[in-house]
């Protein structure tokens, strides 16, 4: 029946307990899957992790600029990373390290973004990882 409507004779669902099979174009069929996952791969948004990184005795001068380039990421759909790193040994034999700088940051962005994850010390870096909130 399939040849005589130059159609193929395809099976649906060959686990089915009754097998199911169906008339159609085979060629045309398989080019409509590719072009659907064409589509989706072209529609899909890839989220890149930008970073930031900070010292805790930063000029506000320089501070602003890196909050402005924070919010420019953020607004373009990537997430951020913002790192406080002390880079002297003196700041690193304080028991205590300042996250104040870090927290002001966060703060500042918050209209922006949501804290993905919470700021850890990691080694000579203390990290935390925010995410753009949704429209």
């Amino acid at each position: 029946m399939a040849e005589a409507r130059d159609l193929d004779l395809v099976c649906v669902a060959p686990n089915a307990p009754v097998p199911v099979c169906k008339f159609m174009d085979y060629s045309k069929y398989m080019y409509t899957l590719q072009k659907k996952a064409r589509e989706a791969k072209k529609n899909q948004k890839i989220v890149s992790v930008k970073e930031i990184r900070l010292t805790p005795v930063i000029s506000i001068g320089d501070f602003e600029t890196k909050l402005k380039a924070g919010i420019k990421f953020l607004q373009g759909g990537d997430k951020l990373k913002v790192t406080l790193t002390f880079n002297r040994r003196a700041r690193m034999l304080n028991t205590n390290p300042d996250f104040s700088m870090l927290t002001k940051y966060i703060d500042a962005v918050s209209e922006y973004a949501n804290v993905e994850r919470q700021p850890v010390l990691e080694g000579k870096n203390i990290s935390a990882t925010l995410a753009p909130k949704k429209k």
